[in-house]
């Protein structure tokens, strides 16, 4: 059994995705923003089975470090990461908005937050190899703007949620192939379309799935052997942004990443 780091785990897909996991018979380490959520759902999670909460704002870099570091410290034994938290486009008409360290919003916690947090993690998924990363990435995906990267021109929430997903996919390839031969495999998936979460219908959306639809990709790649570098769309192979698999995009996001990161 494994022991699996899940971001974004009090509501939506994280939320079932933990109880799937620990009633399987995993530690599951649920992360949350909200410390009385987050306190709340392991108390349930603990009636199945074995949990820890694990509190941060993915909106700061400093907080994702802690995290991190804290989960590195707490259990030497994690195997999966699984980078689940999110933020959508945002309720119709919402402008443009910064993170704690004044980058854009859904670049900041869609994209920066799992890269810091994989990068803290990764000394310790490669001392327990075969290890997994799964991020949850989108089937809406749209390259970024490497001349502006924050967004400041022509704002639009729905356009800057795809391009935080792009950059995922991006370096979810990158990270695959640096990997290679370590053992620690990392996929990207599109778990089901418009799910029934607070995210969708914030956006104005009739949700078209349940977040139950959404589960059994995460899960597979969580706790299955599915190989390293794959785009899903739920339990199935499939292909991203044909421009997110360019080793000169891997190249630019990999420069801009680590530019924004040390500011």
């Amino acid at each position: 059994m494994s022991t699996i780091l899940i971001t974004g785990a009090t509501s939506g897909l994280g939320r079932y995705v933990a109880f799937e996991l620990v009633r399987s018979g995993h530690v599951v380490l649920a992360h949350g923003r909200d410390p009385s959520r987050t306190e709340q759902l392991v108390a349930e999670l603990r009636a199945e089975g074995d949990a820890e909460a694990f509190v941060a704002d993915l909106a700061s870099l400093t907080q994702v470090r802690e995290l991190g570091a804290h989960v590195a410290d707490a259990h030497p034994d994690l195997d999966v990461l699984i980078n689940n938290a999110g933020i959508g486009a945002g309720a119709p008409g919402t402008g443009r908005e910064l993170s704690a360290d004044g980058h854009e919003l859904r670049l900041a916690v869609n994209y920066l937050a799992p890269v810091v947090l994989t990068r803290t993690l990764l000394p310790t998924l490669r001392r327990n190899a075969p290890a997994r990363i799964v991020n949850v990435g989108s089937v809406g995906q749209e390259p970024v703007d490497f001349d502006d990267i924050e967004f400041r021109r022509g704002y639009d929430g729905f356009a800057a949620y795809c391009r935080a997903k792009f950059a995922l996919a991006a370096h979810t390839f990158a990270l695959a192939e640096e990997l290679a031969d370590t053992g620690v495999a990392v996929n990207v998936l599109h778990p089901a379309t418009f799910m029934d979460t607070a995210m969708v219908r914030e956006g104005g959306v009739t949700p078209w799935n349940t977040v139950a639809d959404g589960a059994p990709g995460v899960l597979a790649l969580a706790t299955r052997e599915l190989g390293t570098g794959g785009y899903f769309d739920g339990t199935s192979p499939a292909r991203a942004h044909e421009s997110t698999y360019d080793r000169d995009v891997h190249k630019r996001l990999s420069a801009v990443t680590d530019q924004l990161l040390s500011l």
